[in-house]
């Protein structure tokens, strides 16, 4: 028999998907006892190398209201030629095509193991994806070159049937215009003026969409016949007919040409930029995959959108800003991204925002159109800067079949059993608002919908789902009863090709006033722990700081008294099972995290730093609520090490992994060490090695990470220090180091280094907690 830890890797190999619980409450109100809601992770596009690719359509329920698509889970009756919906228990006939199954020869969709399937479907159209190039050009020449150099190699990396475009911005937006041969021709664009759809397609001279015979004719000129070139295709052509003229273009981009005074700003367009952009797919390619991708180099300060004007004495928002109403610019900027956000989703298009400069740029004004998308948010120093290169550079990974990583134009359906509702979704989606009878009542993240949009996708975005049991006390579900869930995903292949992946996984019912214990064994801390911290950051958004840091408390707090085992008020006889131990640690470390705390963060990073909580999967996300530390020392190999302030000792190094930072620390001792060049001399060669073996770890780290992390090497007593003593658990801090001043030499051996910090440390914040749980008053 597997162990609950087992079945749940298989699960998430298999599937994708991780549940907070994986045995169900039958009734509503054990389910709203259980404190962390049923909900799940999932990861539509999780890598299966071993998938079958089947070129039919999916068979579908006939009722309806239903609609699921068969699956392992359906009881067949091989004789009839029937199958029987375990969503509505609707009998169904099979197709003609159907005719020779049976029991030793069924269709891969019948095969137990095939609980994830994926169809391609033929019929479909098969239409490339469209890639718009945003690019600011105020910024000094060096940042420029680096940014025209990096633009010119992704054009080696994209299908050569793609279609691409560029539009240009500084005071002025240009639309580049290509198929003019020996001269560049654009159209200019005030960037203080708001444009629509319709406007813009009037001035650029496009019809609506193409048309079926504008499509053959495209199919046509992508195939290299002649045929008369439709006016959209004058700004989106195929790859293989522009390379040459955009490779040129882009190498002929200068600075923007308007003086800036002394103490000014650049005057920079990005809402009118990126309004042109949004407005030019939506009439020419709407719900197609398609690509904005806009690089910005400073803050829009001018015209819709804009964030900051252009004195240079009047710095950009804070924090602080923020909380006193003193944001001048802020609601309007982000009712204008909002908006934007909204018609780039409807039309099943994604914008991926590539920011990178020293001060902010307004990523928090134009965070949904990341969020709403699900385009990359990338945030730098500088387009010169290995960590730009190389996260851009990842964007067009490819794989086996070098084909790109990314999906497009994609929507998410979940059907599920009658004794659960959807009670919403948190992730990078915007809501389809269809409704039907599974929709609950009570609304986490995006709810009052069965289905959801994702214009892109990549292997790692993961979505958290959240559902409510919606079966009444009174009416129990038999014994070995399983609730079902279904997920399908339709999306655009980078290939072009439609494709429809389906998911169906069940999971037992139990009674929880009867088999409690049977409901805490399958309990998945690490699951809960991601689900509740999207949850939380998805308040933070509107609520107040404090206030949502009372609800982790009180969440927690009653978690503790629902699970541990305890005298009343006793808090020494606590203890909690296994599978819950992490979870307390968990949490406090998310209290203390750059996702709630925002002090040291500009309203920009935190902005990015909730952005990738609320899209990666289940492992990056709790590297990012609890980094992990290693430790390297000559008493053996490397070994995981508590993130606490005992770790740092002077003749180790230790590897943090932050994922936003990667961070190596040199110990007082083998700094001093380094310094004297120990390294360089024949007879410490273990040393050497000692040094060099974190570096090639954190390299192993860096190949694979996007984005790209910043990578940090430090000391005892060095300036980036601070970076892994705002991580550790501060056990000793400079309260409590004299206490142990009575024997000097237990700091010398155990004690650490000491964090010169008020927070309290993971022992008292478990004292307290302890003391809450069991008190007979709370």
């Amino acid at each position: 028999m597997t162990t609950y830890e087992e079945f749940i890797q298989q699960n998430e190999d298999r599937d994708g998907i991780r549940f907070t619980w994986n045995v169900w409450p039958s009734s509503r109100i054990d389910s709203t006892r259980l404190v962390v809601p049923l909900g799940c992770l999932y990861q539509p596009l999780k890598e299966r190398p071993d998938l079958p690719p089947i070129l039919y359509d999916p068979v579908i329920c006939t009722r309806t209201t239903c609609r699921a698509i068969l699956n392992p889970l359906c009881q067949v009756d091989y004789r009839a030629k029937l199958w029987v919906c375990n969503f509505c228990f609707q009998r169904n006939a099979f197709p003609a095509q159907y005719a020779a199954i049976s029991e030793q020869h069924q269709p891969a969709e019948l095969v137990a193991g095939y609980s994830t399937i994926e169809y391609t479907i033929t019929r479909a159209p098969c239409m490339p994806p469209v890639f718009l190039f945003v690019v600011d050009t105020c910024m000094d020449e060096e940042e420029l070159t680096a940014l025209k150099d990096s633009l010119q190699m992704s054009l080696s990396l994209l299908p050569a049937n793609a279609l691409v475009g560029l539009i240009t911005f500084g005071k002025m937006v240009q639309v580049h215009e290509f198929g003019t041969e020996g001269c560049s021709k654009s159209y200019v664009f005030r960037g203080t003026k708001d444009l629509s759809a319709k406007q813009i397609q009037d001035m650029l001279g496009i019809g609506r969409g193409p048309g079926p015979q504008q499509a053959g004719q495209q199919q046509q000129a992508m195939r290299g016949a002649t045929a008369p070139v439709p006016p959209a295709n004058r700004f989106l052509q195929p790859l293989h007919r522009c390379d040459m003229a955009l490779t040129d273009l882009l190498g002929e981009l200068q600075r923007d040409p308007w003086p800036v005074p002394q103490g000014k700003r650049y005057l920079r367009s990005t809402g009118a930029a990126l309004s042109i952009a949004v407005g030019l797919l939506e009439c020419t390619y709407p719900n197609t995959g398609g690509r904005i991708l806009l690089f910005v180099g400073g803050p829009c300060s001018q015209g819709p959108g804009q964030v900051v004007d252009d004195e240079l004495k009047h710095p950009i928002r804070s924090h602080h800003d923020i909380q006193k109403d003193n944001a001048k610019f802020m609601k309007r900027a982000i009712k204008h991204y909002e908006a934007l956000a909204l018609r780039t989703a409807t039309n099943g298009h994604c914008i991926d925002i590539y920011s990178c400069a020293l001060d902010q740029t307004g990523l928090m004004e134009m965070k949904q159109c990341c969020n709403s998308t699900g385009g990359h948010m990338v945030m730098g120093d500088s387009f010169n800067s290995s960590l730009f290169k190389q996260t851009f550079q990842r964007v067009f990974a490819g794989d086996e079949k070098n084909e790109l990583k990314m999906a497009f134009n994609g929507t998410l359906e979940i059907k599920c059993s009658r004794e659960l509702k959807i009670e919403g979704g948190i992730g990078s989606c915007v809501s389809l608002n269809v409704k039907n009878a599974s929709v609950s009542d009570t609304e986490i993240g995006m709810g009052n919908t069965v289905q959801w949009k994702l214009c892109t996708m990549s292997p790692n975005t993961t979505m958290a789902f959240f559902f409510e049991v919606a079966n009444q006390h009174a009416a129990p579900i038999p014994q070995g009863g399983r609730g079902c869930l279904q997920f399908i995903t339709q999306y655009q292949h980078s290939s072009g090709q439609r494709r429809i992946r389906v998911t169906t996984v069940a999971r037992s019912w139990a009674d929880a006033t009867a088999n409690l214990h049977m409901i805490s064994a399958g309990f998945d801390q690490e699951a809960a722990a991601v689900l509740m911290s999207r949850m939380v950051v998805y308040r933070a958004e509107s609520d107040d700081g404090p206030d949502t840091l009372r609800w982790i408390d009180r969440q927690l707090i009653r978690l503790c008294q629902k699970f541990g085992e305890y005298g009343k008020d006793d808090p020494n006889s606590f203890r909690l099972a296994e599978n819950f131990s992490l979870f307390p640690q968990f949490m406090y470390h998310l209290r203390r995290s750059q996702f709630l705390q925002v002090f040291n963060n500009s309203p920009d990073e935190t902005t990015f730093y909730r952005h990738m909580l609320m899209r990666e999967d289940l492992t990056q996300s709790l590297i990012m609520i609890q980094p992990i530390l290693y430790s390297y020392s000559f008493n053996g190999p490397p070994e995981p090490v508590l993130l606490d302030t005992s770790s740092i000792q002077p003749d180790r190094i230790l590897l943090m992994d932050t994922f936003f930072q990667i961070l190596i620390f040199h110990g007082e001792t083998i700094a001093q060490w380094r310094k004297d060049k120990y390294q360089e001399m024949p007879e410490y060669e273990n040393f050497k090695q000692l040094l060099q073996a974190p570096v090639d770890d954190a390299q192993e780290i860096l190949l694979t990470r996007f984005p790209m992390p910043r990578y940090i090497d430090t000391e005892q007593g060095g300036s980036q220090a601070r970076f892994l003593l705002s991580k550790v658990n501060p056990s000793q801090t400079h309260n409590n180091m004299y206490a142990y001043g009575q024997v000097s030499s237990k700091i010398k051996t155990d004690g650490g280094a000491p964090v010169l910090t008020d927070d309290v440390s993971l022992q008292v914040f478990m004292e307290h907690l302890k003391k809450l749980a069991v008190s007979s008053t709370t």
